[in-house]
C-alpha cells in the first residue's frame, strides 16, 4: 500500500472514530482523501481490532450512512463489521450479568466493592454494549479486600500467583466462569509515590466520603466511584499502560466520553488541584491537546484546555502515533513467550525502548517513572528472597 493511500485510510479510521464517539459526522467538514472505491477497508478492520474500537468503528460506518449521501461499504466488510460487533454485544451482556451476579454474592457475604473501569465506564457511551469488554475490576477497603480474596480463591477456576508485589499492591486476580476478576486494595501505578498517594487520597474519598455513583445492572444496583474520583483513576490507570505496558485507543476514548458525559457536573477546581499535587499537568495537556485535535473531544468539555494547550501539539502528535503503532495493551508487541526469563527480557526491553521515545514527548516524567518501575522491581526480587 502507498503512503498517501495508508494515510488516507488513517484519516477516514479517525473519521469514523470521531463520528462513533460523538455521533456527528460534521458533514459539512467531511472530505476523503482517496476515492471511496480505493478504501482498503481490510485496514480499516485491522486498525479497530488492534486498538480495541470494532464497535465504535461501527458506530461511525452507520453515522456515515445516514450523514454523509453516497456514502458506501462494501457488504463483505459491512457484515464482517457486523458480526464481531453482535459479538461484542453478546459478550457485554454475559458480562453484565455475571457482574450483577458477583456483586449479589458478595455482598450475601457482607463484602461491599466498588466497579472501576470495564462496565461503568461503559454506560458513558451512548452504546455501551458495542464498548470492547475487558476484565472486572473491584476496588475494595482493606478489611473487604482480605475476605473478598478468600471467598473468591474458594470458587475460582483458577488464582493468579501469590508473589510479594501482588501483596504490596493489593492485586490478585482470578478466573470464575470464563471470567477475568481482578480485586485491588489500591489503584497504585507503580510510577511515584507522588502519584500513587495522590490515588490514594482519592480512594479515602470514595470509601470514608461516600463519593460514589451507581449503575442499574438489571435488578442489580452496582456502585461506580463518583465522576470526580473517577476520572483520577481512569487516567492514572491510562498513564500506567503506557509508560509500563502498552496502551490503546480505546483507554483513550474512555477517558474522553467519561468526561464528557459528566462534562456539567465535574468539580473542574477539584480535578485541576489533585492533578497538580500529583504532578500530572503536563500528562494531562498532552492527553486533551490529543483527545480535541485527534477524536474531536468539544474543547469546552475538556477541563483545562486552554491556549497553553496549543503548544502541546505537537508532543499530541507523536504520542497517538506510539498509540497506534503499540496498539491495546500492546497488541502489536513482538514478545517471545517461549520461556519465563525471553518474555521478561523482551519486555523489558520494549519497556526501555518505549521509555526512550516517549522521553521526546514527557522528557521528565518517563525516565523518571521507568527507574521507579525498575527500583520496585529489585525491592520485590529482595522482599521474596526474604519470605
Amino acid at each position: 500500500m502507498s503512503t498517501n493511500r495508508h494515510e488516507s485510510n488513517i484519516d477516514l479510521f479517525f473519521k469514523l472514530v470521531r463520528a462513533g464517539l460523538w455521533g456527528d459526522v460534521k458533514v459539512n467538514g467531511y472530505r476523503l482523501k482517496v476515492k471511496e472505491s480505493d478504501i482498503d477497508w481490510g485496514e480499516i478492520m485491522r486498525l479497530a481490532e488492534e486498538q480495541a474500537v470494532v464497535g465504535l468503528v461501527a458506530a461511525g460506518i452507520d453515522r456515515f450512512k445516514l450523514q454523509v449521501p453516497g456514502f458506501k461499504i462494501p457488504q463483505e466488510w459491512a457484515l464482517q463489521f457486523i458480526g464481531q460487533t453482535l459479538q461484542i454485544e453478546q459478550q457485554n451482556k454475559a458480562m453484565n450479568e455475571f457482574v450483577a451476579k458477583l456483586i449479589e454474592l458478595l455482598r450475601k457475604n457482607d463484602i461491599y466493592a466498588i466497579l472501576v473501569k470495564g462496565q461503568g465506564i461503559a454506560q458513558c457511551y451512548e452504546r455501551p454494549l458495542w464498548r470492547a469488554s475487558g476484565d472486572v475490576d473491584l476496588l475494595l477497603s482493606d478489611y473487604n479486600y482480605r475476605i473478598a480474596c478468600d471467598m473468591l480463591g474458594k470458587i475460582a477456576d483458577s488464582a493468579e500467583r501469590e508473589t510479594a508485589k501482588n501483596a504490596e499492591r493489593k492485586h490478585q486476580e482470578y478466573q470464575i466462569d470464563s471470567w477475568t476478576v481482578e480485586l485491588h486494595g489500591t489503584m497504585h501505578t507503580s510510577l511515584s509515590k507522588r502519584i500513587d498517594k495522590g490515588v490514594d487520597n482519592v480512594q479515602g474519598d470514595v470509601f470514608c466520603g461516600g463519593n460514589v455513583r451507581s449503575w442499574q445492572n438489571g435488578n442489580t444496583q452496582v456502585f461506580l466511584p463518583r465522576a470526580d474520583e473517577d476520572v483520577i483513576f481512569v487516567f492514572t490507570h491510562i498513564l500506567q499502560h503506557l509508560f509500563l505496558e502498552g496502551i490503546g485507543l480505546r483507554q483513550v476514548c474512555d477517558w474522553c466520553r467519561l468526561l464528557y458525559t459528566f462534562r456539567n457536573s465535574l468539580d473542574y477546581g477539584l480535578l485541576e488541584s489533585r492533578i497538580k499535587r500529583m504532578g500530572l499537568m503536563s500528562e494531562w495537556r498532552v492527553f486533551a491537546a490529543l483527545a480535541v485535535q485527534h477524536l474531536g473531544m468539544p474543547e469546552e468539555a475538556m477541563p483545562m484546555f486552554g491556549s497553553s494547550v496549543q503548544a502541546f501539539k505537537g508532543k499530541a502528535k507523536r504520542l497517538m502515533d506510539f498509540i497506534m503503532e503499540v496498539g491495546n495493551f500492546g497488541h502489536n508487541r513482538e514478545v517471545e513467550w517461549s520461556n519465563d526469563l525471553k518474555r521478561r527480557t523482551s519486555l523489558i526491553w520494549h519497556r526501555i525502548t518505549d521509555t526512550f521515545r516517549l522521553t521526546f514527548v514527557f522528557p521528565y516524567d518517563a525516565p523518571k517513572f521507568l527507574m521507579n518501575y525498575a527500583l520496585n522491581g529489585v525491592k520485590g526480587i529482595l522482599a521474596k528472597s526474604k519470605m
